[in-house]
């Protein structure tokens, strides 16, 4: 096998050089590259290829970091692995990229940040931080952690995805599962001598689960995004109706000056007015399930939001743009509102904030705009 590869030699060392040459440019580069790749190859959360390529690169991310411990415990002593054992904590880098800058842009579509913004930013922070941790990824124990939250960030939307249920139990599903494939690992690793001691094996065990128990957490407050689902468009009309090219939505014309407004968001509220809420929610194409549209009032006194009203409708997955649906008051009070767009367990995919202004009659005509 060694005289085989003996004619890499030459470009090894040379990859090699060029490398240490600029290896302080790397972890940039690799960083804006791969971002830039995932955002534009990655098309939807439940697209067959997509999730594939993400399910070998966990594969791939644990067969590489059982093989650097087991070149590193000397258990695996083929020349041909051992020379080029430097490499696979690079590589051991590469799949963590690939893998938190997807998690980073699926869950970002899903995210309502005022919620969730804990749990994006501790993905961000991981694939930031990822760019320089290569000197470090041959510590079993972070090893480990980056491998559990690599496979817990897939498994629990790719479980509904796969079986068309989005709940509470396929979540927990989703973590088992990944809790199952790092300590299988780590099993593996002690059994074949990679892992120093029994007292070793249960230290990685333990914080592998206190993280596992710290998602968990993290889901029950509502603070990981609702994925697969995701908000595609939301915004506040005087009238929405269904018509042969979709929902046509009728706001206020804007002023010239408004060149982006296809909402009323200043809702002028004049007798006999109706105020309807419009939503695009994607979902993929195996999911059916309920969307709900809190609607909340602000009360200034209290400084805090009242509901007044929690309507649901059904929607089912698979449209590129969204299931489109809708809710709608009839009498509404003057002042600020918004209405959170939630699944049935509350949590939130978006926010619409709105302010009511009473009126004796509308000024502006009404323009149309077809979703």
């Amino acid at each position: 096998m060694d005289n085989y590869f003996s004619f890499l030699s030459p470009f090894y060392d040379k990859i090699l050089t060029l490398y240490d040459q600029y290896e302080k440019y790397v972890p940039i580069a690799s960083f804006f590259t791969g971002f830039s790749w995932d955002s534009i190859t990655l098309t939807r959360i439940d697209r067959i290829f997509d999730n594939i390529t993400l399910l070998t690169y966990i594969l791939l991310l644990g067969g590489f970091i059982s093989l650097t411990n087991l070149v590193e415990k000397q258990v695996v002593k083929k020349p041909f692995l051992v020379k080029y054992k430097e490499w696979y904590p690079i590589i051991i880098q590469f799949f963590l990229g690939g893998l938190f800058s997807a998690y980073l842009i699926f869950y970002f579509q899903s995210a309502d940040l005022t919620k969730n913004w804990l749990f994006i930013g501790l993905l961000l922070g991981l694939l930031v931080a990822n760019e320089f941790l290569s000197d470090r990824l041959t510590n079993i124990y972070l090893q480990m952690l980056l491998y559990f939250l690599a496979c817990f960030s897939f498994f629990i939307f790719f479980m509904p995805v796969v079986t068309g249920f989005l709940n509470v139990w396929m979540f927990l599903l989703g973590g088992f599962i990944s809790l199952a494939v790092v300590i299988g690992t780590l099993y593996m690793l002690y059994h074949f001598h990679a892992v120093k001691s029994l007292e070793e094996f249960w230290r990685v065990t333990v914080l592998v689960g206190v993280l596992f128990g710290v998602l968990n957490l993290f889901y029950f407050m509502n603070w990981i995004p609702p994925i697969p689902l995701s908000l595609k468009f939301g915004g506040m009309y005087h009238q929405v109706k269904k018509v042969e090219e979709g929902y046509a939505l009728q706001h206020e014309t804007p002023e010239w000056y408004q060149f982006f407004k296809d909402s009323d968001d200043e809702f002028f509220y004049a007798p006999g007015d109706t105020v309807f809420c419009f939503t695009s929610v994607f979902a993929p194409t195996t999911i059916k399930t309920k969307i709900y549209h809190r609607w909340e009032k602000y009360l200034a006194d209290k400084e805090n939001w009242e509901t007044t009203d929690r309507i649901s409708y059904p929607i089912s997955g698979g449209r590129d743009g969204g299931y489109r649906s809708y809710t709608y008051k009839r009498y509404i009070k003057p002042g600020e509102w918004r209405i959170r767009v939630e699944t049935e367990n509350e949590q939130v995919l978006g926010q619409i904030y709105f302010d009511v202004i009473e009126v004796e009659e509308r000024e502006k005509e009404l323009v149309t705009i077809v979703k």
